[in-house]
């Protein structure tokens, strides 16, 4: 079928309209028939259907594939007490100048992933290092031993 050939390459939304239209061109039992040979769900087709449905007469912007604001919200939005906390760990062993552009700390990343884990805050160490350099452009060299 010629869907196991395209579909490979379109995004997420392009599949789910194409298949849903393919489904809608079958008539009584497209959706089931589609969902079989794609593996897409039967939920995402009508999905499609519905997609199809609102575009009727609009222009319709192809480079968003899913509705704005959805996603995961980033860990300093969830809880911005986080940066404060970091900021309270880090700054008893800060070395070098004041006045410089280059600010360093002797705690690894993995300690201070656990010493804010026994705060309360559930972080990885990933996330601590990605903090760290994002605090503010003056401090964004940290000594990331990861031990």
């Amino acid at each position: 079928m010629k869907l196991a050939v395209v579909l490979p390459h379109l995004n997420e939304k392009q599949r789910r309209i194409l298949a849903a239209a393919e489904a809608k061109t079958l008539g009584r039992g497209g959706i089931q028939h589609v969902a079989n040979i794609t593996g897409l769900s039967r939920p995402t087709l009508y999905r499609g259907l519905r997609d199809i449905d609102e575009a009727k007469g609009k222009a319709v912007d192809i480079s968003r594939v899913r509705e704005a604001g959805g996603g995961r919200k980033k860990l300093t939005v969830q809880s911005p007490e986080i940066i404060v906390a970091i900021e309270k760990l880090i700054d008893p062993s800060t070395r070098g100048d004041p006045e410089s552009p280059l600010r360093w700390t002797c705690k690894s990343i993995r300690a201070l992933e656990s010493e804010l884990n026994e705060m309360g805050h559930e972080i990885s160490y990933p996330s601590v290092a990605a903090i760290l350099q994002t605090l503010s452009p003056v401090r964004c060299q940290y000594s990331m031993k990861l031990t």
